[in-house]
């Protein structure tokens, strides 16, 4: 849609992990967290709850 966009730039093609917050303040605050982490801990947050990364785009409506 953005051909600028972070999805196309670097070629986004799956949704393997997300979180539901109800307030905005809440989740800036968890992205932060998340990016100041290690890339290990990122994909051991991801395989904690998707283990097989599959694409969770896929049961959305």
């Amino acid at each position: 849609m953005y051909a600028s966009g972070f999805t196309s730039r670097y070629d986004v093609s799956k949704l393997v992990y997300f979180e539901v917050f109800s307030l905005i303040e809440e989740a800036i605050a968890r992205e932060k967290q998340i990016k100041a982490g290690s890339r290990r801990k990122k994909i051991n947050l991801i395989e904690s709850i998707n283990p097989n990364w599959e694409d969770l785009s896929e049961n959305f409506e």
